[in-house]
């Protein structure tokens, strides 16, 4: 269960306590490429929520899941944060002033060859985003209280597979699972640490 008292200062605090710099969460592997994302956090009606987009059925991969903004780390960028900024702008029309920044966490390994950084950031609400129509079907929030209820989700391993899938029932019609979900749990296992 996540603490009552979650403030701004109090989860940066838990992601600088929860984080070790250069420490993938399963071992290295030299062909893994770049990514990071953005985890936007948004608090309204007394309670903190989850940013989260649906990606539309014309992108190149992962159609129609849902994901945080972000992407492949470009040539000169140096740190996760410009990634997803960059990607969140480019995405959601998120402008980079408008995000407090809070920390990182960990970085993931995904199945398509992603070594992939989040970065949790605040946004002002409401917010007027600018949806990248060819990459973004929707931008929606889910209530962090929700997810972090293990009533609302399913954790199973498929067989012969090495990682461990998290699936969590729908909500307002969307389906969180795969990397996206695995991010979303391992951000409210921090959150929920003494």
């Amino acid at each position: 269960m996540l603490p009552s008292n979650l403030n701004a200062e109090t989860i940066s605090l838990k992601l600088r306590l929860a984080y070790t710099p250069g420490s993938p969460t399963r071992s290295p592997e030299p062909d893994l490429k770049c990514a990071a994302v953005l985890i936007p956090l948004a608090r309204f009606d007394g309670e903190w929520h989850l940013v989260f987009t649906r990606r539309t059925d014309r992108v190149e991969t992962h159609k129609g899941q849902v994901s945080f903004p972000g992407g492949a780390c470009e040539p000169g960028e140096q740190t996760p944060e410009q990634t997803a900024l960059r990607e969140a702008e480019e995405e959601i029309g998120l402008q980079p002033k408008d995000v407090r920044l809070l920390g990182r966490m960990n970085p993931l390994e995904t199945i398509t060859s992603f070594r992939v950084s989040p970065v949790v950031g605040v946004l002002p609400w409401p917010y007027t985003f600018r949806v990248e129509n060819t990459e973004v079907a929707r931008v929606f929030t889910m209530p962090l209280l929700w997810l972090s209820t293990p009533a609302n989700r399913w954790e199973f391993k498929p067989p012969g597979d090495r990682f461990q899938l998290i699936v969590y029932h729908p909500y307002d019609g969307e389906l969180l699972w795969g990397a996206t979900a695995s991010m979303t749990d391992q951000f409210i296992r921090v959150l929920g640490t003494a």
